[in-house]
């Protein structure tokens, strides 16, 4: 029994232990071997992390690691700090397919061909990767910043470039100042209950009497008392919700993203916007979902609050997208309506809800990964990043163009891209929760993104340059990052119902306790 329960245990972090052996064999690799080719660096970071993301699945389809029928209580596993479940496992697939990607866009970014910066990209896919599992407030902080601290090195890694170095300042300032505020609301929380854990927080606060029926069992002396921890605790969502909102780049807490996405190399940027953002949903709808704020209900304070900003997110993110000349600053508002998207799922506080999430998400990474890889190619060549630098694409490099044009058009959800099913399924959520009017909200926006994605697929086609008749060479490793991540914008927009139902599957555990 003792044998089977160390295995459980040792499977359960089976995907950061393989991470860490990983960043282990790298960093032997580079002082042992010394090549000389440092492209080498990227290989065997991106070889390690597809290693990963079998043995992962491998666990999944063949071990039933994790099992989708295991109760919450033997899911928590290293006394309560991590749980080991359906969500874990979906999360952890989108973070090593990201590290995978973005090691291979890496290959040809002289400045990145550096050990530092492929260890800090696993370090940061091993922290959102422990971020996704946390069960407990302290693991879930420790995992945050050891992947922020990560991103924020990485963000500035190219030292000898002002804005590089701008972006790292400002990504790390922000950061510092989200992760304080929401490190002072867990500390409400533990001070009111005397818990760290996630799941015994909500078992407690779903215990919590109404204003009725304190009114009826303890009188106005109770019901004040009990006005007064309402009060704190709203306080405390507020704060947590900074620092989750930081990570998703939603509204107000946005100012970082469109500075750090154009200053950083671009592909972390790709990174960044997908991983980091994976890793911040991942947070929200376990915290909230598990009911540390009370049963999740339509008519609490912080529903509202969340619903004010998923509406406010996605409607500034598209339209400030519209006016940008720079791509990467462009790419960053339509991050942050992507986001806003995203946070329909989250708002519906249903299973379906969570799982159309998490499918946004997965398709999410394929989709911006690939955009990012191609600005990675065309400003190697060019060494700018602004939209004009696309002007006569299709000529230049068709299969480039083609990339690009597609993960554009998954990104405005047209069909037969993966975007088209991630918002559909986003939006059938919402109505079916009787949110119809968040569902034309987001409808509405999607038709003022059409505008912007589409502009910039006239500009490659349509446009003509006096560089169009000089080839941009991309070498095999970006074209077969760029070839994989277009197969599942593909895949997860043809065949969208296995992925949805496994998602879906997730979903439902994000309401173990509550329902």
């Amino acid at each position: 029994m003792g044998s089977d329960v160390t295995l459980t245990w040792g499977l359960a972090l089976a995907p950061e232990l393989s991470l860490l052996i990983l960043l282990v064999v790298l960093l032997v690799y580079d002082r042992v071997r010394k090549p000389e080719d440092k492209r080498k660096l990227g290989l065997v970071t991106g070889w390690g992390a597809f290693a990963t993301l079998l043995i992962t699945l491998g666990l999944w389809l063949f071990f039933d690691e994790p099992n989708a029928q295991i109760p919450l209580a033997e899911s928590l596993l290293w006394g309560g700090m991590i749980r080991h479940d359906m969500v874990t496992l979906v999360f952890r697939v989108m973070f090593l397919s990201a590290l995978m990607l973005t090691s291979l866009m890496s290959l040809d970014v002289k400045h990145l061909q550096k050990v530092e910066y492929f260890a800090l990209l696993i370090t940061g896919a091993m922290g959102f990767s422990l971020m996704a599992a946390s069960a407990d407030l302290i693991m879930l902080y420790v995992a945050l910043e050891t992947a922020s601290i990560s991103s924020y090195v990485l963000a500035g890694f190219a030292v000898k470039e002002n804005r590089s170095t701008e972006a790292g300042m400002k990504y790390f300032i922000y950061g510092a100042f989200a992760t304080g505020i929401m490190l002072y609301g867990m500390s409400l929380i533990y001070g009111m209950t005397g818990q760290t854990g996630i799941y015994t927080i909500g078992e407690g606060m779903l215990q919590i009497p109404s204003v009725n029926e304190a009114l009826a069992s303890g009188g106005p002396a109770l019901v004040e008392r009990l006005e007064s921890f309402n009060s704190v605790f709203l306080l405390a969502a507020t704060m947590v919700v900074v620092g989750f909102g930081f990570k998703i780049s939603a509204v107000p807490f946005h100012f970082w993203t469109p500075d750090v996405y154009e200053g950083a190399p671009t592909p972390f940027t790709g990174f960044v916007s997908t991983a980091s953002k994976a890793a911040g949903f991942a947070v929200f709808l376990r915290v909230f979902s598990a009911g540390v704020f009370g049963a999740p209900s339509d008519s609490s304070l912080w529903w509202a609050m969340l619903v004010s900003m998923t509406v406010i997110t996605m409607t500034l993110g598209n339209f400030a997208a519209l006016f940008q000349k720079n791509i990467k600053r462009m790419l960053a508002y339509s991050s942050i309506a992507q986001a806003g998207y995203a946070m329909i799922g989250l708002v519906t506080l249903s299973p379906d809800g969570s799982g159309a999430t998490m499918y946004y998400l997965l398709m999410y990474i394929f989709t911006n990964i690939a955009a990012f890889g191609v600005i990675t190619v065309v400003s190697n060549v060019t060494g700018a990043d602004e939209i004009d630098d696309l002007r006569g694409l299709s000529r230049r490099s068709p299969n480039l163009g083609l990339v690009m044009m597609f993960a554009l058009l998954s990104l405005a959800g047209i069909p037969p891209t993966a975007g088209f099913f991630g918002k559909f399924f986003l939006f059938k959520a919402a109505v079916d929760a009787g949110l119809w009017w968040l569902a034309l909200i987001g409808i509405l926006n999607a038709f003022v993104a059409l505008y912007y994605y589409l502009s910039l697929v006239k500009v490659m086609y349509l446009y003509r340059s006096d560089e169009e008749d000089k080839p941009i060479p991309v070498s095999r490793g970006v074209w077969a990052g760029l070839a994989f991540s277009l197969f599942f914008v593909f895949y997860l927009g043809i065949m969208a119902r296995p992925a949805f139902e496994w998602t879906l599957e997730a979903g439902r555990a994000f309401y173990a306790l509550v329902g």
